[in-house]
């Protein structure tokens, strides 16, 4: 392990602390490391391995399209990028589909469709309110949109036309709305911000102000997105529906790929207007056709319900028997548990020495984001563990 390390620090840009871990092998909500040991995954590739590691629905698809047709760029149309198109518009309120590479590339096609919208339809407006606590990408205009002060220093100045107000007030959001104003952009759920849940009727507050002024919503649906909520989108667990949402992350099954879905009055990108060299490549666009499939035909948001709810009550049993846990939040699959003391590094410390992996969300918060088809059994086996790494703190 220890040569690992070192061609880390001879190697890479430290951009972030590593635990001393290297992952060679996983299987469902499996991972084991070089040394053979084996860890119960309760951070699924940042929320990224909906159906768990080396799933053989994605497996096979990422296998038989790598060896019949891999890249040939948007010039040329290719099968995988159209089934795709399909099925996600068939399955949402969305009517147009522009496919990329990351969560970052969904996020910045959503700005520059809401700008290229209001450069058509709102005098040029071009201004996006975004909520404190948020996270959207660290590109450098994405970094501007992230309501988070501490990343927007190391960085300054950065790009204009990023408004970020008070997260879950409907009156900060019409105090900053402009004849400048193009679009509102809010995650349903505030993920790498704290797992913050909106308040009840915020969104819907939020999409009648839209509509009054006539600006666009953009829902930033990276991580709420492909059942993490315990509905296919985020926007049907509050039944709020956007002009324009973002996806990533587990809509591959854990191999890289983005998209921008808009509604037909919002979808105002023409020729030349965006673009992406590996964006609907045959290979990722067959690979999260498949995983999208599988997701819809077996209710794989249906199981992020039912044991999300249960894992949500085994924590909120820890919370009980444990003083210094203060809150359990979240909705389906996407919980956090926060303290009233900076401990969530030694937490996640003793769960890997545990034998889990667990996310550390802020210094007093940690963050479960595991696959989707986590059963009530490995549920139980991760609140033991937590419980146990629990009580030796207490």
């Amino acid at each position: 392990m220890s040569d690992w390390l070192e061609m880390d620090k001879k190697y890479f840009m430290q951009t972030i602390v590593r635990h001393p871990l290297t992952l060679v092998r996983g299987e469902g909500l499996r991972v084991w490391d070089d040394t053979g040991k084996e860890y119960l995954d309760c951070v699924g590739g940042l929320a990224v391995n909906c159906l768990g590691h080396c799933h053989p629905v994605v497996v096979n698809a990422l296998r038989e399209q790598a060896g019949t047709l891999m890249q040939v760029s948007l010039w040329y149309y290719n099968k995988p990028m159209l089934r795709l198109a399909e099925l996600l518009v068939q399955n949402s309120c969305m009517d147009r589909v522009f496919i990329c590479n990351s969560g970052l590339e969904a996020n910045e096609g959503a700005i520059k469709l809401a700008r290229r919208y209001g450069a058509l339809n709102l005098n040029g407006a071009y201004e996006i309110i975004t909520t404190n606590m948020s996270f959207h990408g660290r590109s450098l205009a994405l970094t501007a949109a992230t309501g988070q002060e501490k990343m927007h220093k190391p960085f300054e100045p950065l790009p204009a036309g990023f408004i970020n107000v008070e997260n879950n007030s409907i009156a900060a959001i019409k105090a900053a709305t402009t004849e400048k104003t193009c679009a509102v952009m809010l995650e349903p759920i505030q993920a790498e911000g704290g797992v913050n849940v909106p308040i009840d009727g915020f969104l819907k507050q939020v999409r009648e102000w839209c509509d009054e002024k006539g600006i666009l919503l953009i829902f930033d649906e990276v991580q709420t997105g492909v059942g993490r909520l315990g509905t296919l989108f985020g926007y049907q667990l509050y039944n709020v529906e956007p002009d324009i949402m973002s996806l990533a992350k587990g809509l591959g099954g854990g191999i890289p790929i983005g998209a921008v879905l808009a509604k037909e009055n919002a979808a105002v990108f023409t020729l030349g207007d965006h673009n992406a060299t590996f964006g609907g490549n045959p290979t990722t666009s067959a690979t999260a056709y498949a995983t999208l499939k599988y997701v819809i035909e077996n209710d794989i948001p249906g199981n992020a319900r039912k044991v999300g709810q249960y894992l949500k009550q085994g924590l909120q049993d820890l919370k009980s028997k444990y003083g210094f846990v203060t809150d359990v939040r979240g909705e389906g699959l996407l919980l956090a548990m926060e303290f009233d003391k900076d401990i969530s590094a030694n937490v996640v410390d003793g769960c890997i020495e545990n034998g889990m992996l667990i996310n550390k969300l802020k210094t007093n918060a940690i963050r479960f984001i595991p696959p989707l088809v986590m059963t009530t059994e490995e549920a139980d086996e991760a609140l033991g563990i937590l419980d146990k790494v629990l009580a030796e703190m207490s």
